[in-house]
């Protein structure tokens, strides 16, 4: 007889979490299409803060997202963030996101703010900015960011925050996650 539901487990059955997680440029059409679901999933069906994600920004920008891998291949898009040139040498990171299951697990917001800022400073970049949820401005100052302002945008609390250049790369790039795990990076 087999069985046709799990509800005889006195516990529930949690999420499969990835433990081998990268973060680089997103380079295939399949990653483009996550990397899109998932800024789709948190910005406008989780926060509801925009009725659609894309804007005319994503035409210039470059998006980066944190792969899952399994068996040494990429499988599954769990973080996503994008970079574009303002004006010559001014960038801005933006879209900054993680699949619901994989918030909390380490370094996974780390890793793609320093390749944010990290291939931007390869790009040329003097200054990069972002404007942030105003919930998470301490996480950014942990990062080596400084806010310079205060505003509202799309009706809730935000902040302009400038990063530290200086401080980048602040941990390895385009590495496993798994390896870096338990190492501090100031």
């Amino acid at each position: 007889m087999a069985l046709r539901s799990l509800e005889w487990l006195e516990e529930p059955i949690s999420p499969y979490i990835a433990g081998d997680l990268r973060v680089k440029p997103a380079s295939e059409a399949w990653e483009r299409r996550q990397y899109y679901a998932l800024r789709q999933a948190v910005f406008s069906e989780e926060q509801r803060l925009l009725a659609q994600d894309r804007d005319e920004r994503d035409f210039r920008a470059i998006p980066i997202v944190a792969l899952t891998h399994c068996c040494g291949e990429a499988d599954r898009v769990v973080g996503a963030v994008r970079i574009y040139e303002q004006e010559p040498r001014l960038w801005y990171g933006g879209r900054l996101c993680v699949e619901p299951h994989y918030r909390r697990q380490g370094m996974l917001g780390k890793a793609l703010v320093n390749e944010a800022v990290s291939l931007a400073l390869a790009l040329g970049c003097d200054r990069f900015l972002a404007t942030v949820q105003e919930q998470n401005e301490t996480y950014f100052h942990r990062l080596h960011w400084r806010t310079l302002e205060r505003i509202e945008l799309l009706g809730r609390p935000h902040v302009l925050m400038q990063a530290e250049l200086q401080r980048y790369p602040f941990m390895p790039r385009h590495v496993s996650l798994r390896a870096l795990r338990g190492a501090r990076h100031d």
